[in-house]
């Protein structure tokens, strides 16, 4: 449900007193380009139309007073106060935010924060980086500090890697940043260089399915892939010794040596060196609106991330093959990291209604869980609401 900004406005005065300005920061979907972050590879989200709104105004001290519409619950951080890492709760988030912020020679003064989101939690939509990068956007701007949208979304990852643990690529952060109304984003996460892809969504939509699953695999597979893919290119070096990542293995490459790697390295490295490819060629595909192979792409991914990355599940692979049987489907993955999470699903527009209606009724059937559907356009990334 969309956030009423007017509501939130009346909300901040009877809680904290004062005129608040308004931020908001997307949450994102990865449309194709899984895994390969972290091998200095490309990704291709594009930011939601489902977003983190944080109203906020200074105050005379340096502590941030913050508070949760969605949760109900407060917390205060005092800046010059030690810092506090790994609560295990939302405030880590906020806290990283701000003394990553800090130590980056951006002086903040104090502030009274209320944050609302309609990003869906647990669906692999990135609502963390939606929390810091409006969090970021907020306290910077109303301590008149001005910080590029790039050094932004390098402070929210930093800011998750020490104050979170979790230790993860640049991607979210970047798109939710970055992001751009009617384009996807085609990340470079080595160079940290993007290109606004359009994608027009006239005749298309992206319609987004949650699994409501979440295994618990999840975390040590993520480390596991990645020792995985470190080890592959250890062994790829002795024959093309100019290599640091598997963003340097063409396919050609691949071909030529993955009779070298163990059975199981050369499953993940295939994976990644196709993906590579994949992403560059999808967006390809959205600068023709060549709807039909950028479908084509999606299936390809899902099939590799099931077969030779082994990271999707029995519910992500159930939903991938229900959209496959539905009239309209285009391409149909699973997105993020795996394990559960969502499926991101390319719909002709005229067919939403029956695939949404097909989708939730096939899936509970076989599961006796219910998904939940989320449509969205390419959104713009993080900004000012002014109204």
């Amino acid at each position: 449900m969309a956030i009423n900004y007017l509501n939130l406005q009346t909300e901040y005065q009877s809680r904290f007193g004062g005129e608040p300005r308004l931020f908001r920061a997307p949450g994102r979907v990865n449309l194709i380009g899984e895994h390969t972050d972290y091998n200095d590879g490309f990704v291709l989200p594009m930011a939601i139309e489902y977003a983190t709104i944080v109203a906020a105004a200074v105050r005379e001290d340096r502590k941030i007073r913050v508070c949760s519409v969605n949760l109900g619950e407060e917390g205060e951080i005092n800046l010059d106060a030690p810092e506090q890492k790994f609560r295990g709760s939302w405030l880590d988030f906020v806290e990283g935010v701000a003394r990553i912020l800090e130590r980056r020679n951006v002086k903040l003064r104090g502030a009274d924060l209320l944050i609302s989101s309609d990003v869906p939690t647990g669906a692999g939509l990135s609502s963390s980086a939606a929390l810091e990068i409006s969090v970021g956007l907020a306290l910077t701007e109303i301590s008149n500090q001005s910080i590029d949208k790039v050094q932004l979304a390098l402070v929210g990852q930093a800011a998750e890697h020490e104050f979170v643990g979790a230790k993860i690529g640049i991607m979210d952060q970047f798109v939710s940043a970055l992001g751009r109304k009617g384009h996807a984003l085609l990340i470079d996460c080595r160079k940290l260089q993007a290109e606004q892809v359009p994608f027009a969504t006239d005749d298309a939509a992206i319609a987004i399915c949650n699994t409501n699953i979440k295994h618990e695999l999840a975390a040590s597979e993520y480390n596991t892939r990645r020792a995985e893919c470190e080890q592959g290119v250890e062994i790829l070096q002795k024959f093309l010794p100019g290599i640091t990542h598997l963003r340097d293995v063409s396919v050609a490459d691949f071909e030529k040596y993955k009779n070298h790697l163990p059975e199981i390295i050369r499953k993940r490295c295939r994976h990644v060196v196709t993906e590579n490819k994949r992403t560059l060629d999808a967006a390809e595909a959205l600068r023709k609106n060549d709807f039909e192979e950028f479908g084509r792409l999606m299936w390809l991914s899902h099939m590799s991330l099931r077969d030779d990355y082994e990271v999707s599940c029995r519910e992500l692979d159930l939903l991938v093959k229900i959209a496959s049987e539905c009239a309209g489907v285009l391409g149909a993955r699973m997105t993020g990291g795996g394990f559960g999470g969502s499926t991101v699903n390319l719909v002709r527009r005229e067919k939403l209604e029956d695939f949404t209606e097909k989708v939730s009724i096939k899936y509970f059937r076989q599961t006796q869980i219910a998904t939940d559907v989320y449509v969205s356009n390419p959104a713009g990334g993080a900004s000012e609401i002014i109204f």
